[in-house]
């Protein structure tokens, strides 16, 4: 999802900015407002001027620190195979299922033993969560932001590099990848979410005249349980969406992905370790349909938190839907669930910028982002350079295992991966529109390892530029400038999606345009940028139509979607009279 286009930063400072102010932050709340209201529960508002910010990305250049330190957990990751159990209340689960974990650039190499959770595991974490809420939703909101404020510091520091680790080696990251993921962009989840949460809490009803009303507000957790499904592409993903409804006072079912099992078992115990109660969040790898044919039924069931496919997704929907006079809350649904996300370059584009971006966007971590550009509209007045460029850079870059700090990016993510992007490959070989102009190779004897593969068509509507694919193929349709509108409206009806999408020119009046023109096309839109890059605090990420519910994580409005708010209004003059003063007259 946030594949940060932040600036690197030396380690040997190792900026601590923005632990500090949350530091500062947490003793500022601890100064409740005080006022003769009994339900005064919320933050001071001398935070106003509060700022915060991101998560520092380190270089890892030769002879520093953090690349040393890297090395060293890549041993210690790869040395064994790692047992995760199921953990429920904090008690460890084993069951007759037994799955592991390979690393995909080396499948022979087991990283992890894990269990799935049958039904009945399920439901005994369903019972343990339901009745852990009401005890954690009562825990002060000052005590939790502590508690992930030590967390951020122990990702940031003494745990950084083992959750690298696991992400490089479970996920086939490279190291750009995982530090930007499995590190900055979970810490920033963590520290700004607290931020957002209370930058929320300041708002506070009106109150006309305080000597005879005083009106409030308080948020709390949604009685019952939250179930968290994540996704393997980002470990910043899972720590979101399994704790961000946790510091909203919730108790959550984490469901993290068969192939990421590693790097999310890290998190969980980084924030046990900083303080998290057992039961706030169970840690339950299952199959997807029985976890989900489970928490369906249940009638505690309070919210979906999931980032997956369409299908998942609606089939949950549809289980909720067909489940919906059982339920004790009306549950809460949000759902991430990726695009087919494109370059619109304009004739009056800069080359260079458009090869450079699309190449990074399109194959970094081998197109396995939400947000990776998987369809591009060219002028034909440019093609020609750009086609040069794109196939040129395309062929340098270099696919291999992750410990090879040279590799560009490494391979998909699992045999089921491999089998689905190499079927359209395939229809690019046999389609009469479609030509291969780079790669179309492939092999899976060892890892499931593609090579960047880039197609032009000839018909804009051919499946390999209307469905998801989700790996390193990208499509261009040429167009004739003269169909620059015509093109344009391609974009936004030929796909079900609309999660990312760019524009590149230096004509600002069709830049003016294009906003207008693409604003339904994308939920996070970029200006002569790629259309990965989104950052924590800065992009808030999510998009429309099918490609999700648009809940915009990374921003204040998500973690509100995770609480309940009561509006309190305390009287303090005494109630005297039954009629009104008119009926007097």
């Amino acid at each position: 999802m946030f594949n940060l286009a932040r600036s690197t930063q030396n380690s040997a400072v190792k900026p601590m900015m923005a632990a500090a102010l949350i530091k500062n932050a947490v003793k500022a709340n601890n100064l409740m407002t005080k006022s003769r209201c009994i339900s005064s529960v919320v933050p001071s508002t001398n935070l106003k001027d509060f700022q915060t910010a991101n998560e520092p990305v380190y270089e890892y250049k030769k002879g520093s620190p953090e690349r040393k330190a890297l090395e060293e957990a890549l041993k210690r990751t790869a040395a064994k195979c790692e047992e995760v159990p199921i953990v429920i209340g904090g008690k460890e689960i084993r069951t007759d299922q037994v799955v592991h974990q390979v690393m995909p650039h080396n499948h022979q190499h087991k990283l992890a033993k894990f269990y799935y959770a049958d039904s009945k595991t399920i439901k005994s974490a369903i019972k343990t969560a339901v009745e852990t809420q009401p005890k954690w939703d009562r825990v002060p909101l000052s005590e939790r932001l502590k508690i992930w404020d030590k967390a951020a510091d122990l990702m940031a520091g003494k745990y950084r590099q083992d959750l690298n680790a696991a992400t490089m080696l479970g996920q086939a990251k490279t190291i750009i990848q995982a530090e930007i993921d499995s590190a900055a962009e979970l810490i920033d989840f963590i520290r700004l979410n607290a931020f957002f949460l209370k930058e929320c809490a300041k708002y506070q009803p009106i109150s006309e005249n305080m000597k005879v009303t005083k009106n409030s507000m308080r948020y709390r957790g949604i009685d019952g349980f939250i179930a968290a499904v994540s996704p393997f592409n980002f470990t910043a993903i899972g720590g979101n969406l399994a704790y961000t409804p946790a510091l909203m006072g919730n108790a959550v079912l984490w469901k993290p992905s068969d192939t990421a099992v590693l790097s999310n078992w890290r998190i969980f115990n980084i924030m046990r370790e900083a303080g998290v109660p057992d039961g706030v969040v169970n840690f339950v790898p299952a199959d997807g349909p029985v976890f989900g044919d489970t928490i369906t039924a249940s009638p505690h069931l309070a919210g979906i938190n999931f980032t997956g496919s369409v299908p998942t997704f609606n089939r949950l929907w549809k289980q909720v839907g067909n489940n919906i006079d059982n339920y004790i809350n009306f549950p809460r649904l949000i759902g991430e669930c990726g695009g087919k996300n494109y370059h619109f370059i304009h004739p009056t584009a800069d080359v260079q910028s458009v090869v450079t971006g699309t190449i990074r966007s399109a194959f970094e971590f081998c197109g396995q982002k939400c947000s990776a550009c998987s369809r591009m509209y060219v002028p034909e007045s440019l093609w020609p350079k750009i086609k040069d460029g794109l196939v040129a850079e395309a062929t340098k870059l270099k696919i291999d295992d992750v410990q090879n700090f040279s590799a560009f990016t490494s391979a998909v993510i699992d045999d089921k991966a491999f089998k689905r992007i190499t079927s359209y490959i395939e229809h690019a070989k046999k389609s009469k529109n479609l030509t291969i102009l780079a790669g179309g190779t492939y092999s899976d004897a060892k890892g499931y390892f593609i090579n960047p593969t880039i197609v032009q068509t000839t018909d804009p509507k051919d499946k390999i530029m209307t469905e998801e694919i989700f790996g390193p193929v990208l499509t261009i349709y040429v167009y004739k400038d003269a169909d620059l509108q015509k093109t344009m409206d391609l974009v936004h009806t030929t796909t079900q999606f609309a999660l990312t999408g760019a524009v590149f020119a230096q004509d600002e009046s069709f830049l003016k345009h294009a906003l207008e023109e693409f604003k339904m096309s994308a939920g996070n839109f970029y200006i002569n940028d790629k259309s990965t890059g989104s950052v924590v605090g800065q992009q808030p990420f999510g998009g429309g139509r099918m490609s999700g519910t648009n809940d915009k994580a990374g921003g204040p409005h998500y973690v509100m979607r995770w609480c309940t708010p009561q509006a309190i209004k305390e009287t303090f003059v005494p109630l005297r009279d039954i009629g009104y003063p008119y009926m007097k007259e």
